[in-house]
């Protein structure tokens, strides 16, 4: 579906380049998570062999007719209440005719005239490139959500100069979410995408896997000058990565305004963004493209949900109260919770919420001996840490909240220090089996607290660091670290620094 941006109203952002204003709206296609296809009983699990999920309706045999799953209708109305729209009562389906190779019918089922909901908004935070601001709510207006059919998927040798085709994804139920152009440049939109796809991952509606496919972001962009009409737009179709959108629209954005700096006009065209290059590339001409020739789907009714049960035999039905009554706790409101339960702050929260690391913090939150703050820290700053540095998100930690409790509590009873924890943490990474207390007493790791043991450590620091001990004396107290860093060296990074702090301040009154 193509937005005209000057339909709508336009809410005024800085562009990205003094005197230019952007001016940026999504169309954002996510794949409905259900066993099934929107009007055929064919499988949708992703990475089947190819066109083993091929229903004779999904090919367009001849004679083959639609059958709704009443599951994709139910998920697309709890993703447009969780989206704030307005549901329609009445729904209708129409035909939009256009002829590729991975669309067989020669058309796709869809909601051009009466969608399934319209309106809506969606608050979500934004958090500035260079991160020297702190995070920023902002909203964002949504102007329809509506059912229709993916098409299938083209895979092209370059090497035998052909393309086959693969119709398992032909016929996935899709929601296509459109938005007013109210962003003003690639982090901007990003953001919203990356509020959107946890929404629904956690309304269970769609897995919001990009690199998949199952969520897709079209972009359409344009500028102009202050008080001057809008620009020509064009359209960047198919980016599959958060970072892909903000890359994608900000290169638009600048190539508009060196076109047009330097005399140039733009083209209303369709585009692509290659990723390894960061840039896009023209695809069509959209003042070329054929009509889509909508007309309505002949084949399906209007399609009616209600607010009450109108026809106690009538099971099927979708009750919009009853699925409102579903609805789980949306990420905004996890947000406040989080900040006012637990004291965090909004950046911790922020990346609790984005990692999905949430109902891994809360249970280990359970133990109520240990603080919120710390236990984030941790989680967030070494943990995730770790898991990057092997290309692993979050839910797929080898570490289990029991694992990750224990070795929290051996720190906070000061039995190791923080050095250790950040090695345990790199060991439990690679093997998942093992135990904190038995890798920590395997490796004699325990945190020294014997003042015995390391007071000749102190001495030494005060004897080598001379400098350090007259600032310290001279009332500079920030020096004593530059001490207690050369005790924890001569001790592998197992002294106790509370102990050590104590021995060294004895020492140098």
């Amino acid at each position: 579906m193509c937005v005209h941006q000057h339909e709508h109203r336009i809410v005024d952002f800085a562009g990205v380049e003094s005197g230019w204003r952007s001016v940026v709206g999504l169309e954002i296609h996510a794949q409905i998570q259900s066993m099934s296809k929107l009007f055929s009983a064919s499988a949708t699990k992703y990475g089947s062999p190819i066109n083993t999920q091929v229903s004779f309706f999904d090919a367009a045999l001849p004679g083959t007719l639609p059958v709704l799953n009443r599951e994709c209708v139910a998920a697309g109305v709890l993703t447009a209440l969780a989206l704030n729209c307005h549901v329609n009562q009445v729904s209708k389906f129409d035909r939009k005719h256009y002829f590729y190779a991975d669309l067989p019918a020669g058309y796709q089922i869809t909601q051009q005239r009466q969608p399934l909901a319209v309106g809506g908004e969606v608050d979500y935070m934004t958090v500035e490139p260079n991160r020297k601001l702190p995070p920023t709510q902002r909203k964002v207006r949504l102007i329809q959500l509506q059912l229709e059919q993916d098409s299938g998927k083209s895979l092209h040798d370059p090497t035998g100069h052909i393309s086959l085709i693969d119709l398992n994804r032909a016929g996935v139920g899709l929601m296509e979410i459109v938005t007013e152009p109210d962003f003003n440049n690639g982090e901007d939109a990003a953001a919203f995408v990356k509020e959107l796809q946890l929404i629904l991952q956690t309304l269970g509606t769609c897995d919001g896997k990009m690199a998949e496919g199952s969520l897709r972001v079209d972009a359409n962009i344009s500028v102009h000058r202050p008080g001057e009409p809008l620009g020509v737009k064009s359209e960047v179709k198919n980016i599959n990565s958060t970072r892909g959108v903000a890359k994608a629209i900000n290169f638009e954005i600048k190539r508009h305004i060196s076109e047009l700096e330097a005399g140039r006009e733009i083209v209303n065209e369709t585009r692509s963004f290659e990723s390894h290059s960061g840039k896009t590339v023209a695809m069509r001409d959209k003042e070329r493209l054929i009509d889509y020739r909508f007309m309505p789907e002949p084949n399906l009714p209007p399609l009616h949900v209600y607010s009450t049960v109108p026809d106690q035999t009538r099971p099927q039905v979708i009750l919009i109260d009853q699925v409102q009554a579903t609805m789980p706790e949306l990420p905004a409101q996890t947000r406040s919770r989080l900040q006012e339960q637990y004291g965090l702050s909004l950046s911790v929260v922020l990346t609790l919420i984005n990692e999905r690391m949430v109902s891994y913090f809360e249970t280990v939150m359970k133990e109520k001996t240990r603080d919120a703050k710390s236990v984030a820290n941790l989680l967030v700053n070494e943990l995730l840490g770790q898991l990057n540095s092997l290309s692993r998100t979050f839910p797929d930690s080898p570490i289990s909240t029991e694992q990750f409790g224990e070795l929290y509590d051996m720190f906070q009873r000061r039995e190791v220090s923080f050095d250790i924890v950040r090695k345990v943490l790199g060991e439990m990474s690679l093997h998942p089996d093992s135990n904190p207390r038995r890798i920590v007493t395997a490796n004699d790791w325990f945190q020294i607290q014997d003042v015995d043991r390391l007071t000749p450590a102190c001495e030494e620091a005060v004897q080598q660091q001379q400098r350090s001990v007259e600032e310290y004396k001279r009332g500079n107290y920030k020096s004593i670290r530059r001490l207690v860093n050369h005790v924890q060296r001569n001790m592998e990074h197992r002294a106790d620094p509370v102990v050590v702090i104590q021995i060294l301040k004895n020492l140098m009154d």
